[in-house]
């Protein structure tokens, strides 16, 4: 299937104001089910432009702005071929079909970084029981459960801007963005002793299942299972990630996946607005 994608921000300030670098993490990750065709991206003021992969391996576009502007427009046109994926087509190790489980040696010392809880704060999820050495369970099975659980106690809400809520303050709430949701859920499964990371790129919503982007850039989780790789899960929707779901970045933290990060700056205080708009079209 061929898709376009269509984004721009546009960023407007009430008098001319001179811009840090931008970094911009927009970039389709492609591999045998994505591939990118078409890549078109322009700015407003034009400016020097260079490509590179930061830690994560995401595609970063860095812009360095010479010149004061009362405008900053970044725009991207997109096309790509995607092919329909399962999402439960993976085979796992034998030895982590089960929960509780430790990654071997060789795998641990790598990853050992996504296993690692960002907060100390401790996390319980109503009405949902982790696996232990006396109650082991079926890990695939575990896992489409506590994104489920997820999807039915964090109510929606749409908030695109601003940092993510702490994973005690979504629990507390009971409701969040996506990327609240996505760091929720990263931090429990850490706490269960797995690599997890999140991820934010795009969502096409094809049907009622799938249906909590609502025109904006959306975020999920990725789980790490030896013999399978990185498994996404999207606790917003409660369901494991198809080829609906098109990754642009990475990381550990919301920090590492932000789409766009860069400041302005001015000796006097300047109001200023911000407007994004997406699309994703079948070609």
């Amino acid at each position: 299937m061929k898709i376009g994608i269509r984004y721009e921000t546009i960023y407007r300030y009430d008098r001319a104001v001179r811009f840090s670098p931008h970094d911009v993490r927009l970039f389709p990750r492609t591999d045998r089910f994505l591939q990118i065709t078409r890549l078109d991206f322009q700015t407003k003021p034009k400016t020097t432009v260079r490509f590179g992969r930061d830690v994560f391996d995401n595609v970063v576009a860095s812009c360095f702005f010479d010149q004061p502007s009362e405008v900053l427009e970044l725009r991207l046109a997109l096309d790509v071929d995607a092919t329909k994926k399962n999402p439960f087509d993976f085979v796992l190790s034998r030895r982590v079909v089960q929960m509780p489980f430790n990654y071997e040696e060789d795998i641990a010392s790598i990853i050992c970084a996504y296993c690692k809880r960002q907060t100390s704060e401790s996390l319980s999820l109503p009405g949902w029981k982790p696996p232990s050495r006396e109650s082991p369970r079926e890990t695939v099975a575990m896992l489409v459960e506590l994104t489920k659980a997820l999807h039915r106690i964090i109510s929606y809400e749409r908030r695109e801007e601003g940092a993510a809520q702490s994973p005690a303050e979504t629990l507390r709430r009971q409701r969040g963005a996506c990327r609240d949701t996505a760091v929720l859920l990263a931090e429990m499964l850490r706490d269960l002793g797995l690599a997890a990371r999140v991820v934010s790129g795009y969502l096409r919503e094809t049907d009622e299942e799938v249906r909590r982007a609502e025109g904006s850039l959306h975020a999920w989780t990725e789980v790490f299972l030896p013999g399978a790789g990185w498994i996404g899960l999207d606790p917003t929707n409660g369901i494991f990630c198809n080829d609906n779901f098109i990754a642009a970045a990475v990381g550990l933290r919301p920090a590492d996946i932000t789409p766009i990060s860069g400041s302005f700056y001015h000796r006097d205080r300047v109001p200023a607005e911000m407007k994004s708009r997406l699309e994703l079209i079948t070609l």
